[in-house]
């Protein structure tokens, strides 16, 4: 395994006891993910369950057209594959790498094994579950009562808060794509933007110039989103580990 990489930057697999991360960690293999890679396709059955490290996934749910709409992101605070602990073997939406870069991943039924045992895995998944719920949920409100701009601010900021760089790698196309929108409305409101200084951008590179500003022109669906996390997780956020490296996590 590559000495720059380890399981520990995801941030649940870091926030596990002692324990029951050794008995997860021989069974995780490291896999590159790569911009546009299908993890998961819709009704199909889960064979794996993916925990990025330094990548981006998006979960979108696809109509019968072809259209999609993102229904939420997962980078290094969480997992891939909720589904199975939900009771089902299947999910309705396609995950898709929206943001390369690598992950771990381990047989399904392995992790469902430990699942079973219940303790700190099945709290600590739970929890994570609900979180990820909160933000599908705020996505839909965002996606039908917010403008364009403000709906781009919150993918930006919770796309930042997956990654440890203020860059991100993404056309105006894949935006739109993953909002839901027309591209010529992205287009707007990435001008808008870029000219109140907050971003740059050019040939699918969006660099973050002034995030206290994105901050503050963001609609309340992106604190409403970090405050549940907190609330469930606790000390479990970008570049700050807990559980395996000290930390633990609430009662």
């Amino acid at each position: 395994m590559p000495q720059e990489h380890s399981p520990l930057q995801n941030h649940l697999l870091a926030a596990l006891p002692i324990a029951e991360f050794q008995r997860l960690e021989a069974d995780l293999e490291l896999v590159r993910m790569p911009l546009g890679e299908v993890l998961y396709e819709s009704g199909c059955a889960l064979h794996n369950v993916y925990f990025p490290t330094t990548c981006i996934v998006s979960m979108l749910y696809v109509l019968e057209d072809g259209a999609s709409a993102e229904i939420a992101i997962v980078g290094n605070e969480g997992l891939l594959g909720i589904a199975l602990f939900m009771g089902g073997d299947t999910t309705p939406n396609r995950a898709v790498v929206q943001s390369a870069g690598w992950g771990y991943r381990i047989k399904a039924h392995l992790l469902v094994a430990e699942f079973k045992r219940g303790g700190p895995v099945m709290r600590l998944f739970l929890r994570y579950t609900q979180a990820l719920i909160t933000q599908m949920t705020q996505t839909a409100v965002c996606n039908r009562h917010h403008t364009i701009e403000q709906q781009l601010c919150r993918w930006l900021l919770l796309s930042l808060d997956r990654l440890s760089t203020d860059t991100l790698n993404m056309t105006q196309d894949l935006i739109a794509n993953m909002l839901g929108v027309r591209r010529e409305g992205v287009t707007e409101a990435a001008g808008k933007l870029r000219n109140a200084g907050y971003i740059n951008y050019s040939r699918g590179r969006i660099m973050v110039l002034d995030r206290p500003g994105l901050e503050r022109h963001v609609c309340e669906c992106y604190a409403v989103v970090q405050l549940e996390f907190k609330r469930l997780l606790g000390d479990i956020r970008p570049g700050d580990p807990a559980g395996v490296l000290g930390k633990s996590m609430p009662n």
